[in-house]
């Protein structure tokens, strides 16, 4: 029988077969035997995706499965249980990622993992050290870590904390990929009612600032590439959209895609902590958010998309695909 473990120090798990009832580990599968570079080795394959209930969690797992991977997730609520289980993980853990035993339970027979810490988060590095070395203890074969672009930007507090966890991975002797994501353009979502009912989109930058976004489908296509196919360890890889735009022209965009009127609009940084403050934001994540507001406005932000089109097939998603496929998936005009 597993620990079960409560109070973030102990991990609770669910399996699909047992519903939202704590119950026995149902998958015990083997390593894959060698296969060539680019081989298919999802087959046999337990994934832990840790951060499981963030936005990027739920769309890494829904790609792995829909690739038929085995996919463990972890989670910080039992009220998050369910949603995984809907999107086919196979088995579901509640803990906390700062406790060690947490992450020592959720990486015992697991093969590969992929890493994503809570969206700046103060303990970055501390959490990084700990999902590394319990992965190393339990015998992972891939660590795939969720980074950032341009992680060695200084200047953006949360960038740099994950710029450290990557170097933690290059010394710590397991197997690994790092994965290096622009910002997405699903955090245009976070203002749809304001752009769609009033036609403003507000950014806490000036409008002429140049940014270059990734479409999340996209980054967690290229997660389950990796995560599935042989020739991607010791790599670190870009993810970065095809354009850079101001947020005049993604104002444009969203005119064009949504049949009215939007236009860019700068919302005062007070005004941002303001609505920051309300949606539950700490000191640290409004502090590290107006620093990189503030950098983004005097450099922009931006990759190149050369290396998601090879992992991806094809070329990422453009900002107005973007949009009208959100325009169709709420049944808004086109």
């Amino acid at each position: 029988m597993p620990i079960v473990v409560q109070d973030h120090r102990v991990v609770k798990r669910f399996s699909v077969e047992a519903g939202l009832q704590p119950g026995k580990v149902v998958l015990k599968l083997g390593r894959g035997e060698d296969r060539q570079s680019g081989d298919w080795i999802g087959e046999g394959l337990v994934i832990l995706v840790t951060g499981a209930a963030g936005k990027t969690g739920r769309a890494v797992v829904r790609a792995l499965v829909a690739r038929g991977a085995a996919v463990r997730a972890l989670v910080y609520r039992p009220s998050q249980v369910q949603s995984l289980q809907k999107l086919g993980a196979r088995e579901v853990l509640v803990g906390d990622m700062r406790a060690q035993v947490t992450v020592q339970q959720a990486t015992q027979g697991a093969q590969a993992l992929y890493h994503i810490c809570p969206n700046i988060s103060p303990d970055e590095l501390g959490i990084g050290r700990l999902v590394i070395d319990a992965a190393r203890s339990a015998g992972v074969t891939h660590f795939i870590y969720h980074s950032v672009l341009h992680p060695q930007t200084e200047e953006m507090l949360h960038h740099w904390q994950k710029l450290r966890v990557e170097e933690c991975l290059f010394e710590c002797g397991v197997p690994y990929t790092i994965l290096q994501p622009a910002a997405y353009m699903q955090n245009v979502l976070a203002g749809w009612e304001t752009i769609t009912k009033q036609g403003i989109y507000a950014v806490p930058y000036a409008t002429e600032t140049r940014l270059g976004m990734v479409d999340l489908e996209d980054v967690a296509s290229a997660a389950a590439t990796v995560l599935t196919q042989t020739g991607h360890q010791g790599a670190t890889y870009e993810l970065a959209g095809v354009e850079v735009l101001t947020q005049v022209e993604v104002a444009q965009s969203l005119s064009q895609g949504l049949g009215r009127t939007v236009c860019a609009q700068v919302m005062p940084l007070p005004e941002w902590e303001k609505q920051a403050r309300a949606a539950g934001l700490g000191d640290y994540q409004i502090g590290a958010l107006i620093r990189m507001f503030r950098y983004y406005e005097r450099f922009g932000f931006w990759g190149n998309p050369n290396v998601l089109t090879w992992l991806i097939g094809r070329p990422p998603t453009s900002f107005a695909e973007f949009v009208q496929r959100v325009a169709h998936e709420r049944r808004l005009p086109a």
